[in-house]
């Protein structure tokens, strides 16, 4: 039953004491405003690594061919590595049962021209597999399909800056581009979270590339994601295996680095992964700890206040008061300063967080926040030791003697 009296006295204990009260919130406020600071900085580095990875499949490994820094079976340095459709077919093969998806592709730069608007951009000749290891979303229409590839067709795929910069007063679908003098069918336009020169590619089925621009069988990468059920080191020991085959079909020698590169996510997202967790490790023994240091002031402030009060404590137990009652006016009181002053720490983070995101972009801190779930473990976790730190000088206090109480000075 709620007893008015009981928390009128609170209130009253907490107006006459207004110093005490508001250096022991002090205490607890800045406590958790260090918190939710220093967990809105972890999860703001976690998100720009997020985000520079976001651009492409996670599981992603990318073969590149360049010329041979080393002599190798007679062979002579600066020799230049080229692929070509048979070396996207044995990497389709060799490695079926550990890749996800394949493709290759074929850069070239056009100029794509449509009605009187004209403009420079990238083309990437690809298999229709290129959309999951690029992350692309199809906006209208479709993706390049294997038909496509089969008949050689003139179909492009367009990024949405492609449509806004060409086509000002119609839709895009359907219509014809003019890349370098060659009519293509628009068959879909893409969405890419990765920045606005991903949105200004145009892509087209590698053998239409392949029959276009030059009537050969050559292609300058592949691309491939690796089985998502492999975990970290068995996909850099997979990426390295395929370096290793690779080298030999070329006949490339074992320590040249320079003639058949891999770029393997599982490596980069590996190193990502320690040391996020490592600075998470570091973040969270630092944020508890400020934690602690916020619970231990106000500890040593609640059994100043029992010192203080040891007076009116004998009169209350001289007049019958019992245990209970005492601990509860002190309990009740640090639950309640520690409530809301946690609570007013939390949004004056929260609200520093905020105020300081665009400007801790530049530092590569993107989007600091605190997760709600984390700031109302934190506000539990502060309330309930909160509690045990009024509780045990609260019951030291209702032990107390009342002639004993009353003769202290």
């Amino acid at each position: 039953m709620f007893d008015l009296d009981l928390w009128r006295e609170i209130f009253q204990s907490i107006n006459k004491n207004r110093t005490r009260s508001l250096l022991s919130g002090f205490t607890v406020a800045f406590a958790i405003l260090l918190f939710a600071i220093l967990f809105g900085l972890a999860k703001g580095l976690e998100n720009t690594f997020s985000d520079a990875f976001n651009d492409d499949a996670n599981n992603a490994i990318f073969i590149y061919a360049g010329r041979t820094a080393k002599a190798h079976k007679g062979l002579q340095a600066g020799r230049r590595i080229q692929f070509k459709n048979e070396d996207y077919d044995y990497v389709k093969e060799e490695f079926s049962d550990k890749v996800q998806y394949i493709t290759a592709r074929i850069y070239r730069n056009v100029t794509a021209t449509f009605r009187n608007e004209k403009n420079s951009y990238s083309v990437r000749a690809v298999h229709p597999d290129h959309q999951y290891l690029e992350v692309t979303s199809i906006k209208e229409g479709r993706y390049i399909n294997q038909r496509d590839i089969d008949e050689k067709s003139k179909v492009v795929v367009i990024g949405r800056l492609v449509e806004e910069d060409l086509f000002l007063k119609t839709t895009a679908l359907g219509k014809y581009i003019n890349l370098n003098g060659i009519q293509y069918k628009i068959v879909g336009v893409f969405t890419d979270e990765g920045n606005d020169n991903e949105e200004r590619i145009i892509y087209m089925p590698v053998s239409t590339a392949q029959r276009i621009y030059g009537n050969n069988d050559y292609i300058d990468q592949i691309n491939l994601t690796y089985n998502p059920e492999m975990d970290y080191d068995e996909a850099i020991s997979f990426g390295r295996t395929i370096t290793n085959k690779m080298k030999d079909r070329f006949d490339v020698a074992s320590s040249d680095q320079r003639a058949i590169r891999i770029q393997n996510m599982a490596e980069a997202n590996k190193n990502v992964g320690q040391m996020t967790g490592a600075l998470g490790i570091i973040i969270l023994i630092i944020g508890f700890g400020t934690l602690i240091a916020g619970v231990v002031g106000i500890s040593n402030i609640m059994i100043f206040i029992v010192k203080e009060r040891t007076k009116e404590i004998g009169i209350r137990k001289a007049l019958g008061a019992t245990p209970k009652s005492i601990i509860s006016i002190i309990l009740i009181e640090s639950i309640l300063i520690t409530a809301i002053a946690g609570y007013v720490g939390l949004l004056v983070g929260m609200g520093v967080l905020e105020w300081a995101g665009p400007m801790l972009e530049t530092y590569f801190i993107k989007d600091p926040s605190v997760k709600p779930s984390l700031i109302i473990g934190a506000t539990i976790t502060l309330i309930l030791a909160g509690s045990i730190a009024g509780y045990l000088p609260a019951k030291k206090a209702s032990q107390i003697k009342p002639i004993v109480a009353l003769r202290d000075d």
